[in-house]
């Protein structure tokens, strides 16, 4: 793959690029250490996992607004395949798994050049890589352009004008160019404080339910022995105990046997709810989009609240780098549509199909689709009901009607 990106690291004019905050643009990878809880990882599967239903298109946008998928190479790939060793799922689930684990997701988009017989030469992609470099610098020439460095884990180093990279930002504050906090890094301690409280709190019940299934009970002995003999005392004590298949131990007048209840003191529910509620509302996941029970509503919610702004950042990123300006102007435009409406209840599609297909919103596959059938030949087509008519129709259906009643003559049925 890094064979066709072009390397750029010779030369010699180039240099770091200044940020108005005074920090010097270059940041290390960060953030793993939250991933060592499970409640971290179920969220963030959750959202990559929804967003990896997304459907990206190329469109096109007409005068009249209205939408085109566009027959081009970007389309092909994205249909199936992005790269040759990932699926559209597995693409964009890798892609959001990264930006939850570094707040910033770099993505190359590949392609050659190809003369349309006009004299003007236009981009084919043949492939969308997803990068996992651990560091990257950014740098800029005497044209104050800017570029990006990135070191991989194999030692190699490529430098890349910055606008052939797609960049994905969360959380993007008070660094001027990457996401996270001020050196480009994720900010976890908020979240570190919560985790660690929780681990300590599980350590604690490990360590209670261990301690009181250990020790149960004391042997007293009534007279002094020195260390030897207490040795042999406690080697008798414990053969009794395992000759004991009754559960009865003997011991002698010389010994008392003092039990120890066992009653670990555990944490209650309530606190141990609250501090997974503070890691799931950190992330916009409620517990029934975790758990897989939810409601139309609350699915709804979580589109809004967690999915719906990840829609808006890759189909403005994907974008702003795969065309020109031109290119833009003239409506192209990358579109990651969202997964057909199936997380709806029985009764919610079937309110749907009454409304919008009585409007004619919908084709007949379209209406298949929402019921989970294949498509069917001529389903292109739509229909509506007649129960409704337009307004201005209406107006003169009754205007005429009462015209001929006022004449005398018979009203139109």
């Amino acid at each position: 793959m890094f064979k066709k990106m072009a390397s750029l690291s010779g030369n010699k004019e180039m240099q770091q690029a200044r940020m108005l905050n005074g920090y010097s643009p270059i940041f290390t990878q960060f953030g793993e250490d939250i991933f060592a809880s499970d409640v971290v990882q179920m969220c963030v599967d959750v959202i990559a996992t929804e967003c990896s239903k997304l459907q990206p298109k190329h469109i096109r946008i007409d005068n009249n607004g209205m939408q085109h998928i566009v027959k081009s190479s970007i389309n092909r790939l994205f249909k199936f395949a992005p790269n040759e060793i990932m699926t559209t799922r597995d693409f964009l689930e890798k892609v959001i798994w990264l930006l939850y684990m570094n707040y910033n997701a770099f993505i190359y988009p590949m392609y050659d050049l190809k003369d349309d017989g006009r004299g003007n030469q236009t981009r084919e992609y043949i492939g969308f890589y997803p990068l996992n470099p651990t560091g990257v610098t950014f740098l800029q020439d005497q044209s104050n352009r800017l570029f990006i460095e990135m070191a991989f884990g194999n030692g190699d180093k490529y430098t890349l004008a910055y606008s052939d990279v797609i960049h994905l930002r969360k959380k993007f504050s008070s660094n001027d160019i990457m996401g996270g906090g001020t050196f480009g890094k994720p900010d976890n301690r908020a979240l570190l404080k919560v985790l660690s409280i929780n681990d300590s709190l599980m350590q604690g019940l490990e360590k209670g339910m261990k301690a009181s299934m250990s020790i149960r009970g004391i042997i007293k002995i009534n007279t002094m022995l020195e260390t030897e003999e207490q040795k042999k005392e406690r080697i008798r004590f414990e053969q009794n105990i395992a000759d004991a298949k009754s559960g009865i131990v003997p011991i002698d007048m010389k010994s008392d046997y003092i039990p120890i209840e066992a009653n670990p003191k555990l944490v209650d529910k309530e606190t141990l709810d609250f501090l997974d509620q503070k890691v799931l509302r950190h992330y916009g996941v409620s517990l029934p989009i975790l758990t897989g029970d939810f409601d139309d509503e609350q699915y709804q919610a979580f589109y809004e609240k967690t999915l719906e702004p990840l829609l808006i950042s890759l189909g403005q990123a994907f974008s702003k780098t795969i065309f020109t300006t031109r290119e833009l102007d003239v409506g192209n435009e990358i579109i990651f549509y969202q997964r057909e409406m199936m997380y709806l209840s029985t009764n919610a599609k079937m309110n749907l199909l009454k409304t919008a297909g009585e409007q004619g919103l919908l084709t007949d596959n379209q209406k298949l689709a929402l019921l989970g059938y294949p498509p069917i030949p001529g389903g292109e087509k739509r229909t509506m009901s007649l129960n409704y008519i337009d307004v201005n129709l209406a107006n003169a259906y009754q205007m005429s009607k009462k015209n001929i009643g006022t004449d005398g003559g018979d009203p139109i049925e």
